[in-house]
């Protein structure tokens, strides 16, 4: 009994009655208020239940199934979900996918009648044994836990067990890069047992290549998925023994369009470019040597970019080969140039050296009609509308040159020069460099991509 006072004239007196309530014994008599105690947590309740149903704390769940008997199997099968990047620097790839696990364990079979099995989640999983499953070759592998740790595990009255998880990881990838951007490549994802060799844990397929299930909705921005299928090794460490190994293989294509127009459309134009200096006169500096400085830095800018992207390799990419040899076109229509102007200022000079030798032609009678007489200069009128301005500066060198073929075939002047053919001799058509320039370039370059793209494609 309890007295509590509620006002200043009357107080009251609280008892336990036999029903589980409360006797109010106030100053007008006595009343019965029916207060019950809290019911217990049922969910605590279910719990405690549950573990004492798969009797956990009967059994030591460090030790494997069947310890001391033969190897436990272990089925595998798993649903990729996203296959999220592919690096070729870093030579890995992202994967995330669920990880399944079917084995059975006989110390956890409990008794029903309608053989329904029991739903878990990860805090079941830290108190029995499961597979100690990890990834070969992983950099970074993490299991999701948004809301939740993504775990279930789910127990028959048999005791077969299956116990799921959703994994990312990230996983390395060797890629030969030889044909890129033409290339195949195929990588794998590789699981096994840590602890347990083949002598305590059999690992398998569950259902052979149909273990391996993926989303049709599985895409990448550079790669055409062609395949996944899968294999099962023994892996042998010196240390330890024989493990088993499973395979997830998957072949990667690459798309070739993106590649074109970053890399191989701006090359094969600068090349293009290039030579249009062949049509452009060969006294216009200004003009073709800016033209062929733009398109050698262009090429290397563009070389520069793609090696910028890509892993530091020791051999030549198809790609390497392509750009350094438009490269080396384009540095060729630079080089080509610089002889033609070359060779012009050394034909100069020497025809000024035998202008400065020849006797003065004042003398001659009607000069034109001479340069056109085949008699007198070896050309017909047909030759020389063909010779035009080859190689001679417009203002006049074509006739200062059929002049000076006239003065040598006079007898009086052949003593003061050597030869009577001595400026033939001497003569360079420049102007034919770039007249084959303008054939031989583009036919190179065309062969060039002919026996490349008949190689890599």
């Amino acid at each position: 009994w309890r007295r509590f006072k509620t006002t200043r004239e009357s107080s009251i007196d609280l008892g336990w009655g036999w029903g589980g309530g409360t006797w109010i014994v106030a100053t007008d008599g006595f009343h019965y208020c029916p207060i019950y105690k809290r019911s217990p947590d049922m969910t605590k309740s279910l719990m405690t239940k549950s573990e004492q149903l798969l009797r956990i704390d009967d059994h030591d769940f460090t030790m494997r199934p069947a310890f001391g008997g033969p190897p436990i199997p272990v089925g595998v099968d798993v649903q990729v979900e996203s296959l999220d990047t592919i690096s070729e620097v870093d030579m890995d790839f992202t994967m995330t996918l669920y990880l399944r696990h079917y084995w059975k364990d006989e110390r956890l079979s409990f008794p029903s009648t309608n053989n329904q099995s029991m739903t878990f989640d990860s805090r079941l999983v830290k108190k029995i044994w499961v597979p100690d499953m990890f990834f070969v070759h992983s950099k970074r592998s993490f299991i999701h836990d948004t809301t939740t740790d993504n775990v279930m595990l789910r127990v028959y009255p048999d005791g077969n067990v299956l116990y799921s998880l959703r994994v990312t990881v990230t996983a390395m990838c060797n890629m030969d890069l030889s044909r890129f951007p033409l290339d195949t490549q195929t990588c794998s994802l590789e699981i096994e047992s840590y602890a347990y060799t083949d002598d305590d844990l059999m690992l398998y397929w569950k259902k052979g290549n149909e273990s391996l299930n993926t989303d049709d909705r599985i895409s990448l921005s550079q790669f055409l998925i062609q395949k996944f299928h899968t294999t099962t090794k023994l892996a042998f460490y010196s240390s330890t023994g024989w493990y088993n190994r499973l395979y997830i293989h998957f072949t990667l294509r690459r798309h070739i369009f993106f590649f074109l127009l970053q890399t191989y459309f701006p090359a094969t134009l600068m090349v293009m470019l290039s030579w249009v200096s062949f049509w452009i006169d060969r006294r216009a500096v200004p003009a073709r040597v800016p033209l062929g400085i733009t398109t050698v830095l262009t090429m290397s800018t563009i070389i520069t970019g793609v090696n910028a992207s890509m892993p530091r390799v020791s051999y030549i990419k198809a790609v390497d080969i392509y750009l350094w040899v438009s490269f080396v076109f384009v540095f060729l229509s630079v080089i080509e140039y610089a002889a033609v102007n070359y060779l012009s200022t050394v034909q100069e000079r020497k025809e000024r050296k035998l202008r400065e030798r020849l006797p003065c032609t004042c003398g001659i009678g009607n000069p034109d009609e001479m340069m056109i007489d085949p008699q007198i200069t070896g050309y017909g009128s047909t030759d020389v509308n063909i010779t035009g301005n080859y190689g001679l500066p417009e203002n006049g060198g074509r006739q200062e040159r059929i002049l000076a073929q006239v003065a040598l075939n006079d007898p009086q002047i052949t003593g003061q020069v050597k030869a009577s053919r001595g400026y033939v001799n001497i003569w360079i058509d420049t102007h034919a460099i770039d007249k084959y320039s303008r054939v031989v370039f583009p036919g190179a370059y065309i062969l060039f991509n002919i026996i490349y793209w008949s190689i890599y494609l």
